[in-house]
């Protein structure tokens, strides 16, 4: 843990992750927070896979278009105008009972808007610490990560089956607002300048490191967004028990992450954590009916969530320019983001067809295909045993006169 401890007393670290934190905390919630609403206003889960399905294409088209624009306009700038359109446009979900159509296409809007603050602080971070300490930073901001997809469930299913889930859709707004602006306020987002990238808009997925993170953490924030609407709709609303059980994984996502920060990334890495993360998944489908039972199955795979995500973010920062990191970072954050409307949106059709049990098969499905894929391209991940985690500096050709 003396890492840690080293990394949170370097200047600025630990604000930045509190900051950033707390900006992203509302991405963990509006999922889950619009799918409990549209199905209480409408009264079907299909209506809300359709809005969040759309949500999920509006953040597929802006989140690299947004974290590119970081590196022309700058960061600031950018994250100002996304935070203010996207929180309206979430705040008017929230308040005004529109139809199905209207719903989707502010959804829409609301995905496209969504502020980079992801991509913005994975870039910042190779700026604020040694390349020793970079890996473990990213182990601990992933285990930190879970507050926002596991604990921020946990939050909004409190939030919207006890006081409303308009009152929770405008918390996540409020919050939204407030961790953007704190997170623009601080010193290192103004500090960080981002060269403007000379590649072509896409051209960084042709990195296989970049599109194997990508991929995988779109199907691990998929299985995640499952299981947490099935958690819910396996309890029922007005229970106790399915923020209880969220809380309980959460923990271990915490716990892996702090435990796993330490130990070298080999190119098995990615594919032993998720192994993990389906492992706990599988089991857990036998205990829906035993509160305590599926809490303790779902820790197992909560000790591989937060150690995957922290190798995610170390392979795609060995293996770009600093230039491309924010666009490779925009685009592993819209798989993830992407991943949750998604998982949250199929969830919600098997919950109408098969109860909550549907929402375990579709998890399983997810962390299953999630393990397979760096089986499989295991050739293609990076092996960093003894490297340095920090970008590629952008270099150029310097004239030589000839003597």
């Amino acid at each position: 843990m003396s890492i840690y401890s080293s990394l949170l007393k370097t200047p600025g670290v630990g604000r930045i992750i509190a900051a950033q934190l707390t900006a992203r905390f509302p991405f963990g919630m509006l999922s889950l927070a619009f799918l409990l609403h549209i199905e209480r206003v409408h009264h079907s889960y299909a209506a809300a896979g359709l809005v969040l399905g759309a949500m999920s294409v509006g953040q597929a088209v802006a989140g690299p278009l947004t974290s590119r624009l970081m590196g022309v306009w700058g960061m600031r700038l950018v994250l100002s105008l996304t935070l203010g359109l996207c929180a309206v446009a979430v705040a008017v979900i929230g308040v005004l009972p529109l139809p199905i159509p209207l719903t989707m296409a502010v959804a829409a809007f609301a995905g496209l808007t969504m502020p980079p603050v992801q991509p913005a602080v994975r870039t910042i971070y190779p700026k604020m610490v040694n390349s020793r300490q970079l890996t473990p930073l990213f182990s601990l901001d992933a285990s930190a990560q879970e507050i926002i997809w596991i604990a921020g469930p946990v939050v909004i299913t409190f939030v919207a089956t006890q006081l409303g889930t308009v009152e929770g859709i405008l918390m996540s707004v409020a919050i939204m607002l407030a961790g953007g602006l704190w997170f623009i306020a601080s010193p290192e987002v103004g500090r960080v300048r981002i060269p403007r990238s000379k590649r072509r808009l896409g051209a960084v997925l042709r990195r296989p490191p970049v599109m194997l993170a990508t991929v995988v953490g779109f199907l691990l924030i998929g299985s995640c967004a499952a299981i947490e609407a099935g958690v819910v709709a396996n309890f029922g609303e007005g229970s106790p028990f399915a923020g209880i059980v969220l809380g309980i994984w959460s923990l271990g996502s915490l716990v892996g992450g702090l435990a796993l920060g330490h130990v070298p990334i080999g190119p098995w890495a990615t594919a032993r954590r998720m192994f993990i993360v389906f492992v706990g998944i599988a089991i857990s489908m036998f205990m829906l009916w035993s509160w305590w039972g599926l809490a303790l199955t779902l820790i197992i795979a909560g000790l591989g969530i937060a150690p995957a995500l922290a190798v995610l973010f170390a392979i795609v920062s060995a293996s770009v320019k600093f230039s491309d990191t924010a666009e490779a970072y925009g685009w592993v954050g819209t798989g993830q983001l992407i991943g949750a409307a998604l998982g949250s949106a199929l969830a919600g059709f098997y919950i109408d067809s098969s109860g909550a049990v549907g929402a375990f098969w579709v998890a399983g499905a997810f962390a299953l295909v999630g393990f397979i894929i760096p089986v499989v391209a295991v050739r293609w991940h990076p092996d960093l045993r003894g490297r340095d985690a920090s970008p590629i500096p952008d270099t150029e050709p310097i004239a030589v006169q000839p003597s």
